[in-house]
């Protein structure tokens, strides 16, 4: 019980704070769901991985053959491990090009679209871009009824912050698919709301895009932003 304790304030730790901010002891713990041995595979002894002193980069450097029989774990410790060491090398050799590049308003609404034009909800969606505008990460942040979304200031820029984005582009649909879409004033006050935002956070607004089937409106393109 004790031990499985101290893994639940691991996962807690790691919900609540972010998993930068928990150790690499707690990581490989959440991972096996055994601290005692998540300790002995970074903290080795004379048992295991004999001469060895960054525990970190044997198990990196180890099969599932390794984990399972030297290390001491289990099956399926062993082959969560495994996975976990392989995601993370496939996650450093990914290459940027393969990130979508938004180079305009029409890139953010070609993108969107694909999410946007076909439901029958609103829904609000934040794109994350990194320095280069290539998007890291596209996340919704809520869905509201035939006519409106309520969103959240504060969920935007969490997730920006969570994703280290360095601006943000959003977007919304008009399930009606009126055209010419046209903004309302709820989404006019939304926008600068949210540029004010991200104006004090350093993670600038580029544009706020409505779909509306197979049309868009840009804030940026109106020069409304």
């Amino acid at each position: 019980m004790k031990k499985d304790l101290r893994i639940a304030e691991s996962m807690e730790t790691l919900q609540n704070q972010g998993p930068a901010t928990i150790t690499t002891e707690d990581l490989i713990t959440i991972i096996i769901g055994n601290r005692e041995k998540a300790a002995k595979l970074l903290h080795q002894d004379a048992t295991l991985f004999t001469g060895q002193k960054d525990g970190l980069t044997v198990i990196a450097e180890e099969d599932y053959d390794g984990l399972k029989y030297r290390a001491g774990l289990s099956k399926t410790e062993a082959s969560r491990l495994t996975a976990c060491i392989e995601l993370a090398k496939r996650i450093a050799h990914a290459p940027a090009a393969d990130m979508d590049h938004i180079t305009s308003p029409g890139d953010a609404a070609a993108y969107l679209m694909k999410n946007l034009r076909y439901e029958t909800h609103e829904c609000f969606y934040v794109m994350m871009l990194n320095c280069k505008n290539r998007i890291i990460r596209v996340k919704k942040i809520s869905e509201g009824g035939l006519s409106s979304s309520v969103v959240s200031i504060q969920k935007v820029f969490a997730a920006a912050i969570t994703a280290n984005a360095n601006s943000i582009l959003v977007g919304h649909n008009h399930p009606s698919q009126v055209y010419p879409i046209r903004q309302s004033a709820e989404d006019e006050a939304l926008t600068h709301a949210l540029e004010e935002a991200g104006q004090v956070l350093s993670i600038p607004l580029l544009d706020h895009v409505i779909i509306s089937g197979k049309n868009y409106f840009s804030f940026k393109e109106k020069g409304l932003i």
